[in-house]
């Protein structure tokens, strides 16, 4: 038997380079076409994971080769470090951290108190920071997880042309199915959003897991913000992909059989829904906690509304995914995701009973308490207080009252924004939880003790106080 090692052919070997930079699947195969290109390399391959790239090949490409075509895909030979050290990096973060920070003072300064409310209210602020977080994820996580379906189905649809003698197809006829696949999307979002809505409704959540939830979708939202920032680049690297087979099993593979479809592709499209994608995750948790197919159905399709025009750039334009305003872009978003995270971080601790960014009785209101003398808004009849409150867009009014301790209390709540946070009203010390519908609503809470007891929106964004007091030594006897 011939000596397979001898003669003109040279052993295969295995090197292994380390890679700075990868972020992605895009880097991924940016860098293994580069280093695949290399005299003598038979095979290349990169993971952004591991920050390595793996080069089969009969011997090892001169380091100088390898660092020039590194180099011209935009990368290098070496480790990410953990804390960056490109002061354009740091500058962006800083400067955007500030400027972020001024404008939430000007506003504040301006009287726009309930500016972090609105930035967090799921049927107004909150639809717009669900739509920021869509567009960021429809650049960056959604693009890498769900980016390659859509290059599949692009592939897929190319095919059918093909085989269909259609040599030159138009650009319409070429976006086809990227537009069915975002419809599927948006419309798909939209109904399992719904199902969320209405398992959380139907579970009704305590506070203490609500708020659970919220700090562990904050967490997300800033791990999520600070890789998009770049100022730990190791952290850039943490990037889900599709795993291996799935293509195939939908149908749409580079190895599927059968013809393109309009209808499966929209059912792919809204199939990405259970992709674990961080920044959809974190939105779901969101669409779940508010007990409402309304609201939840509509949080989810505004979220893919907002990763369409990522999807569709990737679609139109690959190069999409580099470019360093692309990633100045990212940087900012990234600091403004993580404002998002510290104001649901917030909400979480008062539903929690953890309450460090406000609602302390007003002045009139600790004055009143003093005095022994109940609120305006309070009224007793047979024994039993009737409290009465208006649910606007923005919280309650009033939002503190001053109630007798030791009378029970019949809360009538007029609700003039039934899909705001403020609809969706938990008293976390009893237990209490009530969805509010349009107009009058009545909630039973039973006599409370000497002292304050607060409530909240579902969020944590809005809320307010019940001051007890003990009531008049007449009163008490009647």
């Amino acid at each position: 038997m011939p000596d397979e090692t001898s003669g003109d052919t040279a052993p295969l070997q295995q090197i292994t380079v380390p890679i700075a930079g990868m972020t992605c699947a895009a880097c991924e195969h940016k860098v293994a076409k580069a280093l695949g290109a290399l005299p003598g390399v038979q095979h290349a391959e990169a993971s952004a994971r591991t920050g390595r790239a793996t080069i089969v090949a009969s011997e090892r490409p001169d380091d100088d080769l390898i660092n020039a075509a590194l180099s011209r895909s935009g990368y290098s030979v070496g480790t990410d470090p953990w804390v960056s050290t490109d002061t354009r990096v740091w500058r962006t973060f800083i400067v955007s951290a500030i400027v972020i920070g001024l404008a939430v003072y000007v506003a504040l300064s301006l009287g726009l108190a309930d500016l972090p409310s609105r930035l967090a209210d799921p049927s107004s602020g909150g639809l717009m920071l669900v739509l920021v977080l869509g567009l960021t994820a429809g650049v960056s996580t959604c693009m890498a997880l769900v980016g390659g379906l859509v290059l599949a189905v692009s592939a897929s649809h190319a095919s059918a042309l093909a085989r269909a003698g259609v040599v030159e197809p138009s650009f319409g006829t070429r976006m086809r199915p990227h537009l069915m696949f975002n419809a599927g999307r948006i419309v798909g979002f939209g109904i399992l959003g719904a199902m969320l809505g209405l398992l959380g409704g139907a579970f009704s959540l305590p506070s203490s897991v609500t708020g659970l939830l919220l700090i562990g979708v904050a967490i997300v939202m800033a791990l999520l913000g600070i890789r998009l920032t770049g100022i730990f680049p190791r952290l850039s690297a943490w990037n889900l992909s599709l795993p291996s087979g799935i293509g195939r099993a939908l149908g749409i593979g580079e190895q599927a059989e059968g013809s393109y479809s309009d209808v499966r592709t929209a059912i792919v499209g809204a199939a990405t829904f259970f992709l674990p994608c961080g920044f959809t995750q974190a939105v779901q948790l969101y669409a779940l906690t508010t007990g409402s197919p309304a609201t939840a159905g509509l949080i989810m399709a505004t979220f893919a509304v907002g990763t369409t025009p990522g999807l569709l750039a990737l679609a139109g334009i690959p190069e999409v995914a580099t470019g360093s305003k692309r990633d100045a872009v990212l940087r900012i978003v990234g600091v403004l995701v993580i404002c998002f995270a510290l104001i649901n971080a917030l909400g979480g601790l008062r539903l929690l009973g953890y309450d460090i960014s406000s609602s302390k009785p007003s002045a009139e209101v600790t004055q009143s308490a003093a005095q022994q003398q109940v609120s305006p808004n309070v009224t007793v009849a047979n024994g039993t207080q009737i409290v009465t409150m208006t649910q606007e867009p923005r919280g309650y009014t009033p939002a503190d009252t001053v109630v007798y301790a030791g009378m029970p209390i019949t809360w009538v709540i007029n609700a003039t924004s039934p899909y705001d946070c403020s609809a969706f009203l938990r008293v976390p010390d009893l237990g209490v939880t009530a969805n509010l519908t349009a107009g009058e609503n009545r909630v039973t809470l039973p006599a409370l003790k000497t002292g304050v007891t607060s409530f909240t929106c579902v969020m944590g964004m809005y809320g307010g106080t019940l001051v007890a007091v003990d009531p008049p030594a007449a009163l008490a006897a009647s």
